[in-house]
């Protein structure tokens, strides 16, 4: 196996082979890498090195490409090895290999242009080139022999002759000729010898060492194909490089001594001017000793050699200008004597290098605290108990800080996918009311709370004619004794699972993989056998009786037939309930709403399950709700409408594109416009001034020249003149007058001539400026439906909940509008007209990991931390988030101010990673948050005053309130989706199917409005025009 001749670089540097290992006997167990031929007698060592190959992190040398494996990386250079090899032309690789070995040209650009500038116009045998004949004609040949002549120099320097060259052409279309040219009368094809191709064929052939000053050399394999010397010279191998570098460092560091006898030495050597090693500060004293030694060696060295200080002048010119400075020469060139020269100057030495300026962004916490900076808006809380004690309290029903995510969590998920459960759209107040109500009058029922419910129980099991009633989901098996084979058949998850017997398998090489699963085995067989308890020990913590009502009553046929009325779904949320309690995740929640539902003193019947429904608490509840929402993300329903989803966002994103490509072309033709507007647009001496010049032009018109005469007054009434009569003055009057009208006349025909043709361009400038406008419209057309498609691929995107950032403490924000709905809900919602849908930014803490790796961190990070900043990473939270914060993933809060949206931009710090893009989204989403947040506060307040003029009707029961329903905002929802699609809300019974009808999806007719295709209209409704 021969290992790739290719260079495959990590960060940029060529990939080091590992040797194969010695003393490997012929029976051992090894692995290879094929691609490398790299062999490992240790598993451990293989697994690593696949790891490192696997990484993303290598790059094609040819092609440049990054972000690949070390497989792909390879394959691609052996791809673009080969073709770059097949395109070049042969006659070129020879010469120009041999001109890049032992470059030195360090950067590969300027190696490239060096190259190609030499060989542009110059030509070898064996090239396909093009010969320009003497008449101008043009054919191709192939260059068979090549002549230089040098260039003569005259005796006195002169050139007598250029250096020249002559090529012998070989045409192809007259085999019997040839065309003798020189370089300027011959030509090759431009895609064969490009910058580009140039490039790739010398990183292709070619390699360098990472090292200052390292030359280019061509690889062993094509300097062998070409016949190039590859022995390096020895001024250019890295060992005499270093030396050569360490010693012109040493005469640097002799300069900057401050000692003006440096460059002089007695018998060829230097005095040793300052002790090696020696770091210690030098006295004055010592100093003025060192002084007087070394004029002693430098007289006893002048008297050795009285020529000495010349001949060091003239060696040593730079040292010795710098002894000029302190040891001046007298007029026979010896130098003055030591105690009438001046001081010697102590040259400082250099100050530190200044520390780089700080390159933003960087991580958060690295920023240093600003005591001036004003603290994050005051944080309002939706639950009972904040975690922080707060002034205004709000009156919300009792709902606990873990129910907050619930609500949110449920409440994206049922408008997000409003449109498969057949719901109208609803804002977030109006469905915390919902979730909160309750009255003693069990036919009062709020309809947005059970439409809810029974829209998504309905896709837990189809209907009686969809599929026969399929269950949709796995639920956790009974653990129960008698089971019924009727009801085994028809429902797969109640059936017990056999345990099959083991299997022997047979023995295998023992991996990394193989041991791990086999840990991972048995520790999920000892954590299971951990959680689920016998039936003894479940038995003796009885808390409901759910299992009782559900021994005669089986919910999965109440659900196909859609049994909601007179407790029916109440009924079927215990089934789903205890039957998802036998999971150990759920099994804590779901207790805890079964023992309020079917508790132990009451008898568990489907009318007392009713009642305690609706005295129910909101926590539980939402939990219930949450549980079953959280069932319907694995149906059919929710996955295929994702899909259908995922492919509308594909069509929207090529639309998209369409739209983009329109919009540059159409800029490229305003700016073509704008040039042709340039040139046709009047100057200051245009034919048609401004109004204000042509007044005063009119008006410097009608004054009369000075030099000229008076004219002769063409009235009776005026005085003649009372001058001299001369002769013919009559008719020199007159013929004045006549030129006077023709000059009049002339001028008038050039000023319509000139009107005339400034109305042509006049005509032609205002065709362009009409083109203009036209252009200007097309470009903002482009750019609103730009805006559309945007905002149709944001409405689609419905798999996950975007965030719009992190701040400096790991806190999170949402806003809910932005994913996948639209701002202010669906347009044909029965409360379309509140104009918002969640109307606030949410604020969520950070979660564990968070908490603990950058917030609550180890003793000795937080003592670096404080002696840094003067403060922990707690403290400073404390300070700079005010008085109100959030600590765990399971506290939230939330702004609802328009204020606070501006606060919250100023307090954040661009130079941080985290909160620079939280200040991007929010400044990008200002506007639409500030916008549906007044319109929120004016739809509460609208409320507010009709409940002032309608008084409420309150009764105490039982400790709890009971409302008239007639001032509850969440009464207004009406599902009028569910009405329009199949003809009955959820919580009514469907109406009997016609036997000659054809059966769907849905439990009624379908009168969903579609377009011309066949497809359902967009959430805008009139998008589009079909």
């Amino acid at each position: 196996m021969v290992r790739p001749k290719l260079d495959v670089l990590f960060k940029r540097k060529p990939v080091q082979y590992l040797t194969r290992p010695s003393g490997i006997a012929d029976v051992s167990e090894v692995w290879v890498i094929k691609q490398t031929s790299e062999v490992f007698d240790d598993y451990e060592k293989y697994l690593h090195r696949m790891d490192f190959y696997k990484q993303r992190r290598f790059i094609c040398e040819i092609t440049g490409h990054s972000g690949l494996t070390f497989f792909e990386a390879l394959a691609s250079e052996t791809t673009g090895s080969k073709e770059v090899n097949a395109a070049f032309p042969e006659p070129l690789k020879g010469p120009i290999l041999r001109r890049v070995q032992f470059s030195t040209i360090s950067r590969i650009d300027n190696l490239v242009d060096h190259i190609y500038d030499s060989f542009k116009k110059d030509f070898f045998p064996g090239e396909k080139v093009t010969a320009i004949l003497a008449n101008g004609q043009h054919l191709s040949g192939q260059i068979r022999e090549k002549s230089s002549f040098p260039e003569l120099i005259k005796p006195d320097g002169t050139i007598e002759r250029k250096a020249f060259v002559r090529y012998f052409v070989s045409l192809f279309d007259q085999p019997d000729k040839e065309a003798l040219v020189d370089e300027e009368h011959i030509t090759r094809d431009r895609k064969v010898f490009t910058k580009q191709m140039l490039r790739s064929f010398i990183k292709d052939n070619v390699t360098r060492e990472a090292w200052t000053g390292a030359p280019w050399l061509v690889k062993i394999d094509a300097a062998l194909r070409h016949h190039i010397d590859t022995v390096v010279p020895p001024e250019l191998q890295h060992k005499n490089k270093l030396a050569e570098r360490k010693n012109h460092s040493a005469i640097k560091k002799g300069e900057q001594e401050g000692s003006p006898f440096g460059s002089f030495h007695a018998g060829g050597r230097y005095p040793e001017l300052k002790p090696k090693g020696s770091k210690s500060k030098i006295s004055q004293a010592d100093l003025d000793k060192r002084e007087q030694e070394q004029m002693v060696e430098y007289q006893r060295a002048l008297a050795a050699n009285p020529n000495f200080a010349l001949a060091q002048q003239a060696q040593h010119a730079q040292q010795a200008g710098f002894f000029q400075q302190f040891i001046p020469y007298n007029g026979n060139g010896h130098p003055v004597p030591f105690h009438t020269a001046p001081p010697p100057v102590r040259v400082s030495p250099p100050k530190p290098p200044t520390p780089p300026p700080v390159k933003y962004p960087i991580e958060d916490l690295n920023i240093p605290p600003d005591q001036d900076r004003p603290s994050r808006p005051v944080l309002k809380y939706l639950c009972d108990g904040p975690p922080v004690p707060v002034e205004a309290k709000i009156e919300n029903g009792g709902i606990q800080m873990r129910s907050v995510g619930l609500l949110l969590e449920t409440w994206e998920t049922l408008n997000v996918y409003c449109e498969v459960f057949l719901l109208d759209s609803f804002t977030f107040d109006d469905f915390v009311e919902a979730m909160a109500f309750s009255s003693e009058n069990l036919d009062v029922e709020c309809e947005l709370f059970v439409e809810v419910h029974c829209a998504v129980l309905k896709k837990l099991v189809n209907g009686e004619n969809d599929q026969n009633g399929q269950v949709q989901v796995v639920l956790p098996d009974i653990v129960q004794e008698d089971s019924s084979d009727e009801e085994s058949v028809v429902d797969s998850s109640a059936i017990p699972t056999p345990t099959p017997e083991p299997e022997v398998k047979p023995v295998g090489r023992t991996t990394r993989s193989s041991l791990a699963k086999a840990e991972a085995a048995k520790l999920q067989a000892e954590a299971a056998a951990a959680a689920s308890p016998s039936p003894a020990s479940s038995a003796d913590v009885k808390v409901h009786r759910a299992a009782e009502m559900l021994a005669d009553y089986d919910w999965v046929p109440h659900l196909r037939k859609r049994d909601f009325k007179n407790g029916g779904w109440q009924a079927i949320m215990v089934g789903i309930l205890y039957q998802m309690s036998m999971d150990p995740r759920y099994r804590q929640p779901c207790d805890e709403i079964l023992s309020k539902l079917v508790p132990l003193d009451i008898e568990p019947t489907q009318d007392t399950v009713r009642s305690q429904y609706a005295e129910l608490d909101i926590n539980l509840r939402v939990k219930a709700l949450q549980i079953i929402c959280m069932l319907t993300i694995d149906t059919k329903a929710i996955r295929g409408y994702m899909e259908e989803c995922s492919s509308h966002m594909t069509e929207l994103r090529k639309e998209k594109i369409e739209w983009q490509r329109s919009r540059k072309a159409t800029i490229e033709e305003l700016r073509q416009l704008h040039e042709e507007r340039k040139l046709l647009q009047p100057n200051e001496k245009s034919l048609t001034p401004p109004p204000e010049l042509k007044e005063i032009k009119d008006e410097d018109s009608e004054m009369k020249d000075p030099d000229e005469e008076p004219e002769v007054p063409d009235t009776e009434d005026e005085e003649p003149h009372q001058g001299r009569n001369l002769r013919h003055a009559r008719n020199r009057e007159a013929e004045r007058k006549r030129r006077e009208e023709e000059e009049k006349a002339r001028k008038e025909k050039a000023a319509a001539k000139a009107a005339q043709k400034q109305s042509k361009e006049e005509k032609k400038f205002q065709k362009v400026l009409d083109k203009i406008e036209k252009k200007k419209a097309e470009i903002k057309n482009c750019e609103e439906e730009i805006a559309i498609l945007d905002n149709d691929l944001r409405e689609a995107d419905c798999p996950r909940i975007r965030v719009l950032g992190k701040d400096r403490f790991w806190n999170r924000y949402y806003w809910l509008e932005r994913n996948a709905m639209p701002y202010s809900g669906l347009p044909t919602s029965s409360t379309a007209d509140a104009g918002y849908a969640n109307g606030c930014i949410w604020i969520q803490g950070p979660d564990d990991m968070e908490r603990e790796g950058f917030i609550n961190v180890p003793d000795v990070e937080a003592t670096q931390f404080r002696q840094t900043f003067k403060m922990t990473v707690a403290e400073r939270k404390k300070l700079e988030e005010g008085s109100t914060n959030v600590f765990t993933a399971c506290q939230w809060g939330y702004y609802d101010e328009p204020g606070s949206v501006d606060q919250l931009i100023n307090w954040l710090d661009v130079r941080g990673e985290r909160e620079l893009k939280l200040s991007k989204e929010l400044k990008l989403q200002r506007d639409n948050i500030v916008e549906y947040m007044k319109k929120r506060k004016e739809y509460l307040s609208r409320e507010k005053e009709t409940d002032q003029d309608e008084p409420m009707t309150r009764i105490q029961t039982r400790g709890k309130t009971y409302v008239n329903p007639t001032g509850h905002r969440c009464f207004k929802w009406h599902n009028t989706t569910a009405v329009n699609e199949i003809g009955h809300l959820h919580m009514d019974q469907p109406p009997r199917p016609n036997k000659k009808g054809k059966k769907n999806g849905h439990d009624g007719p379908s009168t969903r409005v579609t377009n011309r295709q066949g497809k359902p209209l967009t959430r805008q409704g009139g998008r589009y025009d079909f």
